[in-house]
């Protein structure tokens, strides 16, 4: 039998059972089949996702009766009122300020290691980069948190390597700080932020050093011919193009620490951050309405956030 003879035989509709049917139509209306495939993931999106998240805005607009304590199903603007209140707008300054200070902590520090990595680890140190790069990302969540609340206690290695070194008269002066506050690094912003560049670091090394491997290494040879200072050249020629790569790392650096509850609850003050507001208000005071407020607030500036990177070209070192 021929191949033309074949094929049409492969595409009689029958053959099979419902199977060899379905494939027929599937052979026939590319369409349908793109369809078929789409609509199960569409269907999490808009009715799990995208619903979850017009619900929850939906419940921003709604207020809380303060006698009865009932969630008054009206669409009002109070409770976007009330965040601009002193205490909960105390909450979001300070929730941003520590995300953009562990966004910028992690870009410094995830520079030199992801230059390091795009430029002279080859073969099994590449391997090497990663596995250490990644190894951190592969243990519990919890588990690195609470690791590193018993680091930085007061009965923690780091303590006990400062009083080796004579340095303990350093860490208690530094702990009388206001700025760093509390009587240990385990319950002080310091360890806060300290926790977060850990955690979320790796989230920032590898897009930046995917951004560092694009860069042409003639560029540098040129800028270095050119009597170009090491300086001037990282300022001019290697910043630049890395710079989307950072951006593209902040967005989870940023996105990340706006959001978390667990760092801030187990190795923080009693600061109030977004991710512990909005937990103490819907599940202990039951002010639905302003935690779903509070939440509604990080998706507003991450929207914006994700805007801006998008006009830098972020999304094309993902």
């Amino acid at each position: 039998m021929s191949a033309s003879a074949l094929k049409a035989t492969a595409i009689l509709p029958g053959r099979g059972g419902i199977g060899g049917a379905l494939s027929d139509a599937f052979w026939r209306k590319p369409t349908l089949l793109l369809f078929v495939l789409l609509t199960p993931p569409l269907l999490w999106l808009g009715i799990i996702y995208l619903g979850s998240l017009f619900a929850l805005l939906v419940q921003s607009f709604f207020s809380i009766d303060e006698f009865s304590g009932l969630v008054v199903r009206e669409f009002t603007l109070k409770t976007y009122g009330e965040l601009l209140r002193p205490a909960n707008l105390d909450i979001i300054v300070r929730t941003l300020t520590m995300a953009a200070l562990v966004t910028i902590a992690s870009a410094i520090l995830a520079f030199p290691i992801a230059y390091f990595a795009a430029r002279y680890a080859k073969g099994r140190w590449k391997a090497v980069f990663y596995l250490g790069v990644m190894l951190p990302l592969w243990s519990s969540y919890l588990v690195k948190v609470y690791a590193w609340k018993l680091i930085l206690a007061k009965e923690g290695i780091l303590t006990w390597i400062f009083d080796k070194l004579h340095l303990t008269v350093l860490i208690d002066s530094w702990l009388a700080l206001p700025v760093v506050g509390g009587n240990s690094l385990s319950v002080s912003p310091t360890g806060t932020f300290l926790v977060f560049v850990y955690v979320w670091l790796p989230f920032m090394i590898l897009p930046v050093q995917a951004a560092l491997e694009r860069v042409p290494s003639n560029l540098l040879e040129a800028s270095a011919d050119l009597g170009a200072a090491p300086r001037q050249t990282f300022l001019n020629v290697l910043l630049p193009l890395a710079l989307p790569g950072i951006i593209a790392g902040s967005i989870f650096t940023f996105s990340l620490t706006l959001g978390d509850y667990i760092i801030p609850q187990i190795v923080g003050t009693s600061h109030l951050y977004i991710g512990m507001a909005v937990y103490a208000h819907q599940g202990t005071a039951g002010n639905i309405p302003l935690a779903a407020a509070f939440t509604v607030v990080p998706v507003v500036i991450m929207g914006i956030y994700l805007w801006l990177a998008k006009r830098a070209g972020a999304f094309d070192a993902l």
